[in-house]
């Protein structure tokens, strides 16, 4: 079984956007997968709801963080952790140590970058990222290229002290796909050829090998 963290302190990120992805992407692969949601809005539960309702999607199990003791169902592969929106909590750190992949989602703002990098020095200061190695990277979040906030963020993620992955356009393909209880994944491939080509590389970095998008 292998454990994904989607993290960061401030909310409005695209956490739940990119955990509700990466589980849509090991579901269509027939990969076991639950979602666990620690935000107190629940919005991959609410994400789930509507999957279900569909009826036609590759099952996903849902679990609510905040309900204390988690139940995992046995023969999970893959679990994808929506962490809650806090800073380096004993929580956060629990969860970073459960899990073998943490990405760090960080938006095209001043305010999201200083909160990122607050939160990257305060996992550094601690020690959790040298006593407790795991696969922790960056991903630019609802980017508009050729602008001038994006070379801002480019240039701030090169220059972190922790990987830069990839980057996530700013589409209505992840409205669009939210709405239905999909994945980008899911979707036609006219639409998401660009978006499954960024998603490329962040699948690879998670599972450490060359895998399929589509």
């Amino acid at each position: 079984m292998r454990s994904i963290l989607v993290v960061n302190p401030k909310g409005g990120c695209g956490k739940t956007t990119i955990s509700t992805n990466l589980a849509s992407y090991y579901a269509v692969w027939g990969v076991k997968t639950v979602l666990v949601d620690f935000d107190p809005q629940q919005s991959c539960i609410q994400w789930l709801k509507v999957r279900n309702q569909a009826g036609k999607y590759e099952k996903i199990h849902g679990v609510s963080g905040l309900t204390g003791k988690l139940q995992v169902p046995e023969g999970v592969q893959r679990i994808v952790y929506d962490a809650p929106a806090r800073s380096v909590t004993d929580k956060v750190v629990e969860l970073m140590l459960r899990s073998e992949a943490v990405v760090i989602p960080v938006l095209p703002s001043p305010i999201d970058m200083r909160a990122a990098r607050e939160f990257v020095d305060q996992l550094i200061r601690k020690g959790r990222l040298r006593q407790n190695p795991r696969l922790v990277g960056l991903v630019a979040n609802r980017v508009r290229e050729h602008t001038n906030i994006y070379g801002h963020l480019e240039n701030f993620l090169i220059d972190a002290e922790l990987p830069f992955v990839t980057t996530l356009r700013d589409t209505q393909n992840y409205v669009r796909a939210a709405e239905r209880g999909v994945g980008i994944f899911e979707m036609g491939p006219a639409a998401v050829d660009k978006d499954l080509d960024q998603w490329r590389p962040l699948i690879n970095w998670i599972e450490g090998k060359r895998v399929k998008t589509r």
